[in-house]
């Protein structure tokens, strides 16, 4: 047995049976491996953001990490953005990255480059295999890692020559770390806050926005009259009609500190304290009044779901009843197309347990408070601000729920840095339905322009921002990867087209001219 024999023997035995991949000459000898055991799902995609945003995407819907097969330093180097979002999400993932041979390293070959130090940012736990003996049991550790509380990021690093060395052995994986015992104080101190009748708000995170938990955190706030909150951007949370409201805290700043501004006390079960998501001129870093109190109630490698029982306990709300959403009352839109009534049509129409992917952007601020009101979903959002997620997690998360519907809301300039994921979309004859929110500009940086105190930006700073000059064109885009397509520009027209998409099996992709 070779060791990239080894190396896909382990992943098997560990439970993990997709790849995504892109692989070059130097992993050629694991592609061998993958094929001889025809028993991992291998799915391909043209770049390598793609790649790791498809595993991202994947593991948050199945729960389990995927592998990824990347080449060389300039590969990783291609999936960072991605890598960099997933572990922002905490997403488990075991990146294989092919290697010179440890031979070839020292002579300076046009592909090498510092491989370990590019993962190191992007990754939990790093290690370059030394040999064909040790690759079966480094990958088992990578596993052992990637599935760890709360999910952590693995990359391996694989010299040709230790994958096509023999003597390889496939090695037994050990779980990874399980999340610990919520700490019994901070849980009691809590309770004292939630009784002590002061202004308190507690911002969910990990489990806590999934049910069944969160219906426990919502029966604690409605019990102690404490605001419900999430994180400006969550990797999965459970919205819709008939679930929990949970108030979002907005991405903009000075919209955040109003949010924030009557909170005394901020209980985090499994979440981080808010912060900005970058300084502005006159603004705080951190949106909590500076008087507030942040405690830690259960943190986010802690088990949240016993936490939160043991919490619900305390307060004695068992009982308690809820706030839950109620379903939208709209007709359906009608007349030329604009975001509010793209956002009233996706709400009407959205299939019970889809899973819904959100990179709108700068339209999120109108549609996503109207989307909370659809139907029962999953939601992915991106987690750590770097643009080009939504069309791979969409795709990933396909991959990983083939029984469910996808829609992925994508603005028009991000989805450019990944269209490449709808030609997988394609291949894959994956059920997604991709509505592009086609406003011709990266208007998020033109809001950000009157953020910094810039209030007339002139024409050459102008042009970085426009997309119109040459026009894109979604819907042939799309259809030259093999993906069905269609532009609309009336309320009327969106809404025949989206619900017949959501019907039909594989990619659609709708462009939305707003």
């Amino acid at each position: 047995m070779n060791g990239a024999e080894a190396l896909v023997g382990t992943l098997i035995g560990g439970g993990i049976d997709t790849c995504f991949a892109n692989p070059g000459t130097s992993e050629m000898h694991l592609v061998a491996a993958l094929d001889r055991a025809n028993s991992v799902r291998c799915v391909l995609g043209l770049f390598e953001g793609v790649v790791t945003g498809m595993a991202d995407g994947y593991a948050r819907i199945a729960g389990k990490p995927a592998a990824t097969l990347l080449h060389l330093g300039p590969g990783l180097g291609n999936g960072v953005a991605n890598l960099h979002n997933a572990r922002k999400a905490r997403t488990p993932m075991v990146n294989v990255v092919g290697e010179h041979a440890t031979y070839h390293r020292g002579f300076n070959a046009p592909l090498t480059s510092d491989i370990e130090g590019l993962a190191r940012p992007v990754s939990d736990w790093v290690e370059t295999s030394r040999s064909a003996e040790e690759l079966g049991a480094d990958t088992a550790r990578a596993i052992h890692e990637a599935t760890s509380a709360p999910g952590r990021i693995a990359t391996l690093i694989v010299p040709a020559d230790a994958a096509w060395g023999e003597n390889g052995a496939v090695a037994r994986v050990t779980p990874g770390r399980g999340y610990g015992k919520p700490c019994t104080s901070a849980i009691e101190r809590a309770a004292e806050i939630l009784r002590s009748g002061a202004r308190v708000a507690l911002l969910l995170g990990g489990a806590a926005l999934l049910e069944p938990a969160l219906s426990i955190a919502a029966r604690i706030a409605g019990h102690t009259g404490a605001r419900l909150l999430g994180p400006t951007s969550a990797g999965r949370a459970s919205v819709g009609a008939g679930l929990p409201m949970v108030e979002r805290i907005p991405y903009p700043i000075a919209l955040a500190r109003e949010v924030l501004a009557d909170v005394q006390h901020l209980i985090l079960i499994g979440s981080d304290e808010p912060v900005a998501f970058f300084a502005y001129p006159r603004q705080p870093s951190k949106p909590l009044p500076k008087d507030a109190n942040v405690h830690i109630a259960v943190n986010v490698a802690e088990d949240i779901a016993e936490g939160l029982a043991v919490l619900d306990e305390l307060v004695g709300s068992a009982q308690a009843k809820p706030r839950l959403r109620p379903a939208i009352e709209a007709d359906a839109p009608r007349g030329d197309l604009d975001l509010a009534k793209l956002a009233t049509a996706v709400t009407r129409l959205l299939p019970e347990n889809s899973i819904l992917v959100d990179e709108s952007i700068t339209s999120s601020f109108v549609l996503l408070p109207r989307l909370r009101e659809a139907a029962p979903h999953d939601f992915l959002q991106l987690t750590g601000g770097a643009i080009g997620i939504g069309l791979p997690l969409a795709t990933g998360a396909a991959v990983a729920g083939p029984s469910r519907r996808v829609v992925c809301m994508q603005a028009d300039g991000s989805g450019m840095y990944t269209p490449q994921a709808l030609w997988t979309q394609a291949r894959e004859k994956l059920d997604v339905v991709t509505v592009v929110l086609a406003n011709r500009a990266y208007a998020t940086l033109r809001g950000e322009f009157k953020s910094v105190g810039i209030d007339n930006p002139g024409p050459n700073a102008l042009t970085m921002l426009d997309l119109a000059n040459p026009e894109l064109r979604w819907a042939e885009l799309a259809q030259s990867m093999g993906v069905e397509a269609r532009r609309v520009t009336t309320a009327e027209d969106l809404s025949s087209t989206f619900e017949a998409a959501t019907r039909q099996k594989g990619p659609f992709l709708i462009e939305a001219m707003i």
